[in-house]
């Protein structure tokens, strides 16, 4: 399935609709991006101003995420697709859903920025989670490119990165745990930190959904949970 294909229908008002679908999704991602990346900037620099921001475009998701359902509910009442276009549908239902939980990740991740304000910074200035940080958000906006252009080829590439993620995302946790071991009045600060690393996690895993999503609105193949597990 390609780009051409989904704008092949019999009626060029179903065309229309599951374009205007498609760029409702694409622009609450592009706008949880930003939280996202606010976030990010707010948690390293302790920037309080750029945390509430984050919390207050919350609201501006959440709209957009009852819109989508609201019209993707309607086109399938009014409608009936079958095939590619149903497969569309379903994939949009799915990945708003996952889009809207990246922007809940972000808003504790603004949570924990203005919490670590309170606290003094270390010398490396977060150097660490500011990487996992960008790590993420480079993940979360290559999903969206592939979602935009249907590119399974990137798809594939972001699921593969997040074993890398997961990496990077242990490694701070055992630092962190040293930290709060040697010196326990690290303890409050270091478990900010763990509780905003495991919010960058969780946007890596909701970013490799939405390219599983791809795959299953391009191949039709649902490839969740299809590694056989290590016994």
């Amino acid at each position: 399935m390609d780009n051409s294909r989904m704008g092949k229908h019999i009626s060029q008002q179903f065309s229309d609709e599951l374009e205007e679908i498609k760029n409702h999704l694409l622009t609450m991602g592009g706008l949880v991006e930003q939280q996202l990346e606010k976030a990010s900037i707010a948690l390293i620099e302790g920037d309080t101003k750029l945390a509430n921001e984050v919390f207050k475009e919350g609201g501006q998701v959440n709209a957009l995420e009852k819109m989508i359902d609201e019209e993707s509910a309607q086109c399938l009442a009014r409608r009936q697709p079958a095939a590619g276009d149903l497969r569309l549908i379903v994939t949009v239902i799915k990945a708003v859903n996952d889009i809207e939980r990246v922007g809940d990740q972000a808003e504790r991740l603004a949570r924990f920025a203005t919490q670590l304000a309170e606290h003094p910074r270390p010398k490396n200035n977060y150097h660490e989670v500011y990487q996992l940080a960008q790590h993420v958000q480079s993940m979360f906006h290559d999903s969206l490119d592939a979602f935009a252009r249907v590119d399974e080829k990137l798809a594939r590439k972001v699921i593969n990165e997040d074993v890398n993620v997961d990496h990077e995302y242990e490694a701070i946790m055992r630092q962190h745990i040293t930290y709060m071991m040697e010196d326990p009045r690290s303890i409050n600060s270091s478990l900010d930190v763990l509780w905003a690393i495991r919010a960058l996690e969780r946007v890596g895993d909701h970013a490799c959904n939405l390219c599983e999503y791809l795959v299953y609105l391009v191949k039709g193949e649902d490839i969740r949970h299809s590694e056989i597990p290590q016994l």
